[in-house]
């Protein structure tokens, strides 16, 4: 398996909250969903940061949303999963999997 088809976790995080977010997938929703699972708090330059990256690798894109009257007319940007994310995904959770099958037993007692 080569080092360009391995996400980091953080990498994983993204992909996987906007998988679950699937069209409600823009900046504030996806920086709630990953510190809900992650237990930190995220700064938005951190977020667009991960954002920018996910997408100058080819995993997720950035789509823009209709105007909003409740945002003064501003647009939301959503993000979703390009097929190249999904495989990324998956190979992470095959390798995972891989990882942990021959572990008979918890090790962390």
């Amino acid at each position: 398996m080569a080092d360009k088809d391995l996400l980091s976790l953080w990498e994983e995080v993204y992909l996987l909250a906007i998988c679950e977010l699937r069209d409600d997938a823009y900046g504030v929703a996806i920086k709630k969903s990953v510190s809900q699972k992650t237990g930190r708090v995220l700064s938005y330059g951190g977020l667009y940061f991960m954002l920018a990256q996910l997408r100058k690798k080819g995993f997720v894109e950035k789509r823009t949303g209709e105007p909003s009257p409740r945002r003064g007319g501003r647009r939301k940007y959503y993000y979703l999963l390009t097929e190249r994310g999904k495989r990324a995904l998956r190979t992470s959770f095959e390798f995972q999997n891989s990882l942990w099958r021959d572990i008979k037993e918890p090790v962390f007692d």
